[in-house]
């Protein structure tokens, strides 16, 4: 294996063009990558970051170290397109160059005031790997791209009394001529909580106070955390950390919370009736969320789990993002489908339907970038399994108990095995009918599954061997099944 060793806190401006160049190269043909989820051609990403829509486009950034797959010094990466699944690499949005974030550029949102694009982030400084502090910064897009850093940073500087050095991620929205900045924090006393700024200009911002809700002891740290409104309720978004497992939910090292109610600025509180995970799989963590201009709620996930090795990491690159998801608010339920755009990526369409009765039927099917819609009808069954990268050695397994209303995704039989110390299997509940509606989305290294038009989802990376590409179905008992196979074009 070829040895690259950089500091972990060495700039993209620290090395000579040639050292990334062949970084790049050494990263671009594994056959784990993939051909229309946003990634890095080389290094780690983590966080999406400043989603937005932006002089007639849509804007990503992501938390980005280039230059291997470890959490060294983030910078924010930029990639940008017209139609959501066409993705064009820009030049580096944010370097972290100056004192106030010495030691990384980390997470934030971005909002849209005066023609110009403000990306708020959070300017990361460690003292040491026990004491830190943070500052929420501030740098301005032109429609030319140019983006410069504001010259009154750090627009925040250190943090308000009673709290760690764990505040983070700034989410600033306007309202009423008036703009807010959440922010994801941590007590002195070790657990996580939410706390806002205001400012009557989204440059001078002045400390409101803490958000109360009724999740006490929630966690020790609530990172990235989300606000928008949907269908007339207020909704709130965020990761906390160290939450205990609880049947089929906190199954992961870290997980996704939102929560449905009435958000009380004035006041600084949040009348929660509903919460909910966002989604059941692996991988997934620290979402983000914007409005495009149709009026949809667009949301862009992290397809990865912090502290966990995965099999990219030997070929110096690691994590995606996953598809563009529109949000949908049913009866206090946040429900995920991926955009409609995404259906300009299919060719060489298959169809197959028919019963299964006590057995199971083989797809043909030879590339490990494609979609399946499936739909299991006249159901007399107990168990489905839906198999992806199918072999005498591998398998992903997707299983429907029918008696328990339970779906299981299983990913232990795979020689690159990624967290086995967390377990391979992740459940949730679903609320099984008369039909059954599955669309998967599998592209190289990610598995997304949105059931019943997204009443329930599981996000996963998955590393087979690159000649693995057999699906099977098999039940036992009776169903009918109708399946359409569609292979997916590169969009980025």
């Amino acid at each position: 294996m070829k040895q690259f060793k950089f500091n972990k806190y060495t700039t993209i401006l620290e090395v000579q063009k040639e050292q990334l160049e062949e970084l790049i190269r050494f990263s671009k043909n594994d056959p784990w990558k993939p051909i229309f989820h946003i990634h890095p051609e080389c290094g780690l990403l983590n966080d999406p970051n400043g989603l937005s829509y932006f002089n007639k486009e849509y804007h990503v950034f992501y938390q980005w170290f280039p230059f291997g797959s470890i959490h060294g010094i983030k910078h924010w990466a930029h990639v940008k397109s017209k139609d959501l699944v066409h993705w064009e690499r820009m030049p580096v949005a944010i370097i972290p160059t100056e004192e106030y974030e010495v030691h990384g550029a980390y997470s934030g949102s971005a909002i849209v005031k005066n023609d110009e694009l403000l990306l708020f982030y959070t300017g990361n400084i460690k003292y040491s790997e026990e004491t830190r502090t943070a500052n929420q910064c501030l740098a301005i897009m032109n429609k030319k791209y140019k983006i410069s850093k504001s010259l009154v940073n750090p627009v925040i500087t250190g943090i308000p009394e009673g709290y760690t050095g764990h505040v983070r991620d700034p989410k600033v929205w306007e309202d009423s001529g008036k703009y807010y900045m959440m922010l994801g924090a941590q007590r002195k006393n070790l657990t996580g909580t939410l706390i806002i700024y205001e400012s009557n200009n989204a440059i001078d911002w002045n400390f409101k106070g803490e958000l109360k809700t009724s999740l006490v002891n929630f966690g020790y740290m609530w990172e990235c955390p989300d606000f928008f409104k949907l269908q007339g309720k207020d909704i709130l978004v965020f990761s906390p950390q160290g939450m205990e497992k609880n049947g089929h939910d906190y199954q992961n090292l870290d997980n996704v919370i939102y929560a449905v109610g009435t958000l009380d600025i004035n006041e600084l509180t949040f009348d929660i009736e509903y919460t909910s995970e966002l989604d059941k799989g692996f991988d997934f963590y620290v979402p983000q969320t914007f409005q495009d201009a149709l009026g949809r709620r667009i949301m862009f996930g992290w397809a990865g789990m912090p502290e966990i090795q995965y099999p990219s990491d030997i070929n110096q690159w690691a994590h995606c993002l996953t598809v563009p998801r529109e949000l949908i608010l049913e009866d206090n339920v946040l429900k995920q489908k991926p955009v409609r755009e995404l259906e300009t990526l299919r060719n060489d369409h298959k169809n197959i339907q028919g019963m299964l009765d006590d057995n199971l039927v083989e797809m043909e099917n030879d590339s490990n970038s494609y979609e399946l819609d499936l739909e299991f009808t006249a159901i007399q069954s107990s168990e489905i399994q839906l198999t992806l990268f199918k072999s005498e050695g591998e398998a992903f397994i997707i299983c429907f108990d029918l008696k328990k209303n339970v779906v299981s995704i299983d990913r232990q039989n795979f020689v690159n095995s990624v967290g086995k110390e967390y377990g391979y299997v992740r459940t949730g509940e679903l609320k099984i009918g008369e039909k059954i509606t599955a669309r998967i989305f599998v592209d190289k290294s990610i598995v997304e599954i949105f059931l019943n038009n997204g009443d329930l989802v599981f996000t996963s990376r998955i590393f087979p061997k690159e000649t693995i590409t057999r699906i099977e179905i098999s039940a036992t008992g009776t169903l009918t099944y109708h399946v359409d196979k569609y292979n997916l074009t590169r969009g980025i």
